[in-house]
C-alpha cells in the first residue's frame, strides 16, 4: 500500500490534554462525557462507573505489556500493507509511550472488571488511539484518523490479547526482577555457608536436640532451596512462551490475516529479546490459564522455602538471653513502643508474611485457573493481578531480607560450642559401639539425673574414659561433605 499525498504528518506533539473540562466521546451504546485531561473513551469511561469496587486497579504492567502487543501487531500490519505507515507510525509511537509507563495514568480501570479483560484491552485502545489522533492533529473522540477498534485493534480480539499480555507481563516481572533477586540472595547465603562450614552446632529434629552438624551445613540448605526454586521458576516460563494472539474470538482466528498469530508473536519475541512463540494450540491458550497456574505454583514453592528459611532464622536467634541465641541478626530498628532496648527479627517476619499472602494468592490463582467454561476462561484480572503481585513482593522481600538481614547476620559461637556439650544426643555415636538400647539408657539416665552424658556414660559402666573421649567427638560426627558421607 503506497501512502497518499494527502496523508497527515505526525506532529512532535507532547503528552498532555486541556486540564479542565469534558469532551464527548462514543462507542457502540451511544455517547459519554470524559475528562478533557484524559486519552481514555467511552467503555473506559463506563468501566470506571459500573467497576469502581475497592481500591484494586489493573497493575501498570499490564498496560506496559499491552504496549508492546499493539506495537508488535501494528508492525506487522504496517509490513504486510493493512495500515499505512503515516497511521501505524502513529500507533506505534503512542505504542511505546505508553511501554515506557508514560501514559500510566491514563489507564484507571479496576481488577474487578469484566473477566476476559476487555475493559481493559479497550482502554488501551482508547488511549493509543486519541493519542494517535492528537499526534496527526486530529479531534480527540472523533475515532479519526485512528479508531480504537478498527486500527489499534486490528485483527485481535481481548480474548486472544489479554491472556497474552499476562504471559508477557509474568515474564517480565520473573526476568527483570524476581530471578536476580533469588539469584543475590542464593550467593550471599551460599558465601555464609562456606564461611562457617567448620563451626560444629547441634542439630534439631521434631524442634528436639539432635546430632551435630556444621552452621554451613545447616545453611547449605538453605541456599539449595533457593537455587531448587530458581530451577523451578526458571522451568515454569516455558508455557508462558506461548501467546494466544491470533486465535481472537474463540481460537479460530477470525478476522485474523494468515500467518498473523506467527508474525506477532515472532515480533514480539524481537521486542522484548525472549523466546515467545505463537501457542500451537489456540483453543487451549485461551480455554484456560493453566500455564498461569503452574508459574504461580513455583512462586508458591518459592513462598515455602523462604517461610522455612526464615523462620528458621528468627527461632535460632531468639533470644538474646532466654532464647537459642545461636544467630546474631542486625538490629535495624527499635522493637517494642514499650520496652526499651528491644529488637526483633522484622525482616524474617516480613518474609512470613510474605509468604503466607502469596500463598493465599496461590488458592485463588487455582480457583480462577479451574473456572474456565468452553472457549474461554473468563477470571483473567484476578490470576494476572495475583501473579504480579506475587512475583512482586516476593522480589522486593527478598532483596530487603537479603541487604538488612542475611549479610549482617553473624553467629554467637560460644552460645553454639555450649549447646553442644551440653546435648545429650551425641550419645548417637556410642550405639555402633554399645548398642542402642545401652547408648538411650546412658541419655535417659543423664537426662533425669541434670548430669553431663560423659558422666553418666562413666557412670554407666557400658564404656570406658578412653573410649568415650574417642568415640563422642563432635567434630567427626558431622561428616566430610555436604551429604555426610
Amino acid at each position: 500500500m503506497t501512502d497518499a499525498p494527502h496523508d497527515p504528518e505526525m506532529q512532535d506533539i507532547p503528552i498532555g490534554l486541556p486540564a479542565s473540562g469534558t469532551r464527548r466521546e462514543f462507542d457502540s451504546m451511544g455517547d459519554v462525557e470524559v475528562p478533557a485531561d484524559r486519552y481514555y473513551g467511552a467503555q473506559t469511561a463506563r468501566s470506571l462507573v459500573h467497576f469502581s469496587i475497592g481500591d484494586d486497579r489493573m497493575p501498570k504492567p499490564v498496560y506496559h505489556a499491552y504496549g508492546i502487543v499493539k506495537k508488535a501487531c501494528a508492525l506487522v500490519h504496517q509490513a504486510e500493507g493493512r495500515l499505512p505507515s503515516w497511521k501505524a507510525g502513529a500507533i506505534i509511537r503512542a505504542a511505546d509511550e505508553a511501554i515506557a509507563g508514560q501514559l500510566d495514568e491514563h489507564f484507571p480501570l479496576y481488577v474487578w472488571q469484566t473477566g476476559s479483560g476487555t475493559q481493559s484491552n479497550m482502554n488501551v485502545n482508547e488511549v493509543l488511539s486519541n493519542r494517535a489522533i492528537q499526534l496527526l492533529g486530529g479531534t480527540l473522540g472523533t475515532q479519526e484518523p485512528v479508531g480504537p477498534n478498527d486500527d489499534v485493534n486490528m485483527g485481535q480480539s481481548s480474548n486472544d490479547t489479554f491472556p497474552t499480555v499476562m504471559h508477557i507481563a509474568a515474564i517480565e516481572e520473573i526476568d527483570g526482577r524476581l530471578l536476580p533477586e533469588l539469584d543475590a540472595l542464593a550467593r550471599t547465603i551460599e558465601d555464609k555457608a562456606s564461611q562457617w562450614m567448620q563451626v560444629v552446632k547441634i542439630g534439631r529434629t521434631h524442634l528436639e536436640d539432635a546430632t551435630p552438624l556444621t552452621v554451613g551445613q545447616e545453611w547449605s540448605g538453605y541456599a539449595g532451596q533457593i537455587r531448587a526454586c530458581i530451577d523451578d521458576i526458571a522451568a515454569s516460563r516455558r508455557g508462558l512462551y506461548e501467546l494466544a494472539v491470533g486465535g481472537t474470538a474463540v481460537g479460530t482466528g477470525l478476522n485474523a490475516p494468515k500467518g498473523f498469530s506467527a508474525n506477532v508473536a515472532a515480533e514480539i519475541a524481537r521486542l522484548t529479546g525472549k523466546p515467545f512463540v505463537t501457542a500451537p494450540n489456540k483453543f487451549m491458550a485461551q480455554g484456560s490459564l493453566d500455564a498461569m497456574v503452574r508459574a504461580h505454583g513455583a512462586l508458591a514453592g518459592l513462598a515455602v522455602a523462604l517461610m522455612k528459611i526464615a523462620n528458621d532464622m528468627r527461632w535460632l536467634a531468639s533470644g538474646p538471653r532466654c532464647g537459642l541465641g545461636e544467630l546474631k541478626l542486625p538490629p535495624n530498628e527499635p522493637g517494642s513502643s514499650i520496652m526499651p532496648g528491644k529488637v526483633n527479627p522484622t525482616q524474617c517476619e516480613a518474609i512470613v508474611m510474605i509468604a503466607i499472602q502469596v500463598l493465599g494468592n496461590n488458592s485463588a490463582v487455582g480457583f480462577a485457573g479451574s473456572q474456565g467454561n468452553f472457549e474461554l476462561n473468563a477470571m483473567r484480572p484476578i490470576i494476572i493481578n495475583n501473579f504480579l503481585h506475587s512475583a512482586r513482593i516476593l522480589a522486593d522481600g527478598c532483596q530487603k531480607f537479603r541487604t538488612y538481614s542475611v549479610e549482617g547476620t553473624t553467629l554467637d559461637e560460644n552460645k553454639i560450642a555450649s549447646f553442644v556439650e551440653n546435648s545429650l544426643m551425641l550419645v548417637t555415636a556410642l550405639s555402633p559401639v554399645i548398642g542402642y538400647q545401652k547408648a538411650a539408657h546412658i541419655s535417659e539416665s543423664a537426662n533425669a539425673e541434670g548430669t553431663t552424658l560423659r558422666e553418666a556414660a562413666l557412670k554407666s559402666g557400658f564404656v570406658d574414659e578412653a573410649t568415650f573421649d574417642r568415640v563422642v567427638d563432635p567434630g567427626s560426627m558431622v561428616g566430610k561433605g555436604l551429604g555426610g558421607a
